[in-house]
């Protein structure tokens, strides 16, 4: 039976995720403190890991209750420290860089599917073997909110429907609408930890993804093989409504 097995919120985009027992949704429709920071340039341009890899090299942990932030291994408030922890993070990049917050719905990058991504754990498995990666790192590579269990690798291309159709599921007592699947930038090609990055990587990303992308997949969304994971709408009703680990998944039409 398909069930909700991991939730991660990215309270910094770009940096390390928080893993929680139970979120709920935004009014915005993505998951609630997901994205909710984001660093800018002087261009207000993001700062993340698409543009800088030197933001790999970064651990950043945040508190939601105490608003802090654990980076440069110290706690930062956002709120009063906020100046000196741009300085340092301005010096870390060779740039200004300025911290921005947005409470109502966070800086997510697909503004068209603000849902929280979704994929399975038997899909991150099957991605890291190709790479002989463990799966941990894959899943950070990969930085989905939802992680679903009990099924096959690639059970999440269910999610989604001949283009632009979009597949009602629910976990728990929460309605979902899959989208798409996800189209993945640079970031998962470069170690998390350092940002160096994998040689060849999306080479055989590609040739591996087309192989073995399964049989209920419609293929209509692929105009190329960089995909995965399946981009989310969450309607309007289900603002506030909660997602808890261990929630069942069920799909609610083919």
């Amino acid at each position: 039976m398909p069930n909700l097995a991991l939730i991660h919120i990215h309270p910094f985009k770009s940096l390390d995720p928080v893993s929680v027992p139970e979120a709920r949704f935004s009014p915005a429709g993505g998951l609630e403190g997901d994205r909710q920071f984001a660093l800018f340039d002087a261009d207000g341009k993001f700062v993340n890991g698409k543009r800088k890899p030197r933001i790999h090299q970064l651990r950043g942990r945040y508190d939601f209750r105490s608003r802090t932030l654990r980076l440069f291994d110290r706690d930062w408030n956002v709120d009063f420290d906020r100046a000196q922890l741009e300085s340092l993070l301005a010096n870390h990049f060779g740039i200004p860089v300025t911290i921005k917050e947005n409470p109502n719905g966070g800086f997510p990058d697909d503004t068209a599917s603000p849902g929280p991504t979704v994929i399975s754990t038997a899909t991150l498995q099957a991605v890291a073997d190709w790479f002989k990666l463990p799966l941990e790192q894959m899943r950070i590579r990969m930085r989905a909110n939802l992680e679903i269990s009990g099924v096959e690798p690639f059970w999440e291309d269910r999610l989604f429907g001949p283009n632009p159709a979009r597949v009602r599921f629910q976990i728990g007592g929460a309605i979902l609408e899959g989208n798409n699947p996800c189209r993945r930038c640079i970031v998962p090609t470069r170690d998390p930890f350092n940002g160096e990055d994998f040689p060849g990587f999306k080479a055989t990303f590609l040739q591996k993804r087309e192989q073995n992308t399964p049989p209920w997949a419609d293929r209509t969304w692929f105009d190329h093989y960089y995909r995965l994971a399946v981009n989310t709408v969450t309607p309007p009703s289900e603002a506030w409504k909660s997602l808890r680990v261990g929630d069942e998944v069920r799909i609610n039409q083919p």
